[in-house]
């Protein structure tokens, strides 16, 4: 039986804990006419992902750690996503069939809660796919990347055996949700041109539709 690769080197996640706890508090704090979930709901979520995270990092990335981290953490951004579709879904519902009973206030807070929400939630999803996930990348035993970052294309330019953390992975969730395409980092697979998709689409209904929507009813 093929024994498990050991771990050495370990990216920190504390950046990662601070994404989680910025997505569970913008999903739990959304208006009440918005919310389609108890405000608990996104808080016990939380708890379930922080805790396998909180795991990895007290055993400097366990090999079964970064397993159940890993899976914890899809199936957390899987419902993340579901939320974030339904959301945006209930948003457009309630902008059409009962615009006099949500305001704009309510309109351009749940819409920036959204949107933020969609960048932290891809971001996550971003980090955990690219090369098997931070802890094979980390030591150099993960498949082909998934992303090309300007530092690989460019090394003499970057720091020696420098590899993507999770602040590279916000700030590529960022640009995508921003420009509503690639920026720096280019994908070169199928799966990571289909997540980059999906995140500038939720990206683009929710500007387009429904915070320029609520600016207008403020505006007006």
């Amino acid at each position: 039986m093929k024994e498990p690769i050991q771990e050495h080197n370990f990216e920190p996640r504390w950046p990662v804990v601070m994404a989680i706890l910025a997505a569970v508090l913008l999903l739990a704090e959304l208006p009440g006419r918005i919310r389609l979930v108890p405000a608990w709901v996104p808080y016990v979520l939380g708890i379930m992902v922080l805790v396998p995270i909180l795991g990895s990092a007290l055993t400097s990335g366990k090999a079964q750690w970064l397993r159940i981290e890993r899976t914890i953490t899809f199936l957390f951004a899987a419902v993340a996503v579901v939320t974030i579709f339904a959301n945006i879904t209930n948003l457009v519902g309630a902008m059409i069939r009962r615009p006099a009973e949500v305001s704009g206030l309510q309109l351009l807070a749940s819409s920036i809660g959204v949107w933020v929400t969609n960048v932290l939630v891809f971001s996550l999803v971003y980090w955990q796919v690219d090369r098997g996930g931070p802890g094979p990348r980390a030591n150099n035993a993960g498949p082909r990347p998934d992303w090309l970052f300007p530092q690989t294309g460019a090394p003499d330019d970057a720091p020696p055996g420098w590899k993507p953390v999770f602040i590279d992975y916000l700030f590529m969730g960022f640009s995508t949700a921003t420009a509503f395409s690639p920026t720096d980092s280019l994908p070169l697979t199928p799966r990571a041109k289909v997540l980059m998709m999906l995140e500038s689409t939720f990206s683009l209904v929710t500007i387009v539709i429904v915070a320029s929507r609520a600016i207008n009813i403020l505006g007006s």
